[in-house]
């Protein structure tokens, strides 16, 4: 069940007693030690480079995300695959949504941008880093800024880009979701671009796991010590068929087919 605090601020009623028990199932020390180190030095790398970031065509930009993107997973001692036909091109990519790893991961795999919580764009270090990349940021407190968002979404799929959205509108623990609310969906119709349903599946040594969820009132800091010290995570990006708008077709239909497709 999907708790709204207002039109368009869901709230997910997952929480803490969704997480894995405390265990003695994770990394050594020295390995979470060498994670932060690592994770935090691409980070860094990343956020010092935002001057020439900057001066990049959208293509080569593009190849530098995607090896940013690929370099954190592989300081955080991530495993990750993709599978089905990733969008290259004018495609509306609509996922889950677990964790800030969710972003990672899509980025490693699509040619995406992104569109994120205002609040990211203050985030230490990745704010600046995901303003630089041409993450979308929506203002949630503001309704009324909503039809500029989707406008600006339109615009990027028209011109023949990939845009990566979470249509629950919060994070859910994996094992248990929403739906996917239809406002962004409207940026596909408009724009006369295909849907792509992706699934985001976690696990920690072949089995489902909730270890990387980032729920409730937690906060980056708390969910990051929970991935560094994980043990065998390893995160899946299943692409499905897409979805075409038909002439008739309205947000609110391809928002259920992807919500019966992905969750």
């Amino acid at each position: 069940m999907t708790v709204v605090d207002s039109l368009w601020l869901p709230r997910s009623t997952c929480d803490v007693s969704c997480l894995p028990a405390r265990s003695d199932e994770h990394v050594p020390v020295a390995t979470i030690l060498k994670r932060v180190v690592v994770t935090g030095s691409v980070l860094l790398l990343g956020v010092l480079a935002v001057p020439i970031l900057a001066l990049l065509p959208q293509r080569a930009l593009i190849v530098v995300q995607r090896y940013l993107a690929r370099a954190i997973l592989a300081g955080l001692g991530i495993s990750h695959r993709a599978i089905g036909r990733i969008p290259q091109g004018g495609a509306l990519l609509v996922a889950n949504h677990v964790s800030w790893l969710d972003v990672v991961v899509i980025l490693a795999h699509a040619p995406a941008k992104l569109l994120a919580k205002r609040e990211v764009r203050a985030w230490p270090l990745i704010g600046r880093l995901a303003a630089t990349l041409g993450t979308v940021f929506v203002d949630r407190s503001r309704p009324k800024t909503l039809p500029a968002t989707v406008g600006r979404i339109r615009a990027e799929l028209a011109a023949g880009g990939v845009v990566a959205v979470f249509p629950e509108g919060t994070t859910w623990c994996g094992r248990m979701g929403g739906t996917f609310r239809p406002a962004m969906f409207q940026a596909a119709v408009d724009a006369s671009a295909p849907v792509v349903p992706v699934r985001l599946n976690f696990a920690q040594g072949g089995t489902p796991s909730t270890v990387a969820a980032f729920i409730g009132d937690e906060t980056l800091v708390t969910s990051l010590k929970r991935v560094v010290a994980a043990r065998g995570l390893s995160i899946e990006l299943r692409a499905h068929s897409k979805l075409y708008p038909e002439p008739s077709s309205s947000r609110r239909l391809l928002a259920r087919a992807a919500t019966s497709v992905v969750l």
